[in-house]
């Protein structure tokens, strides 16, 4: 139903902002915009009950937080 476009939604702004994370040279804007998407896809695997998508994208939320605090202590 509406619902579920409305959560389809927010996958593809989670595609878009993986995408353009992979086009960055700076690794520390990478890593923000890939967490945004991760956590963009996280919450999409929740809302549709999409475990393997949510649990993921949660893990790799967490693998880009620990390496921002990395970089920036650096």
């Amino acid at each position: 139903g509406r619902e579920q476009m409305t959560w389809e939604y927010l996958g593809y702004i989670a595609s878009v902002f993986l995408v353009i994370s992979l086009m960055m040279s700076n690794v520390v804007k990478l890593r923000w915009f890939n967490l945004t998407g991760c956590i963009c896809f996280a919450v999409y695997g929740v809302m549709i009950e999409a475990w393997p998508v949510a649990l993921t994208n949660g893990l790799l939320a967490l693998v880009n937080s620990y390496h921002l605090v990395k970089l920036h202590r650096a």
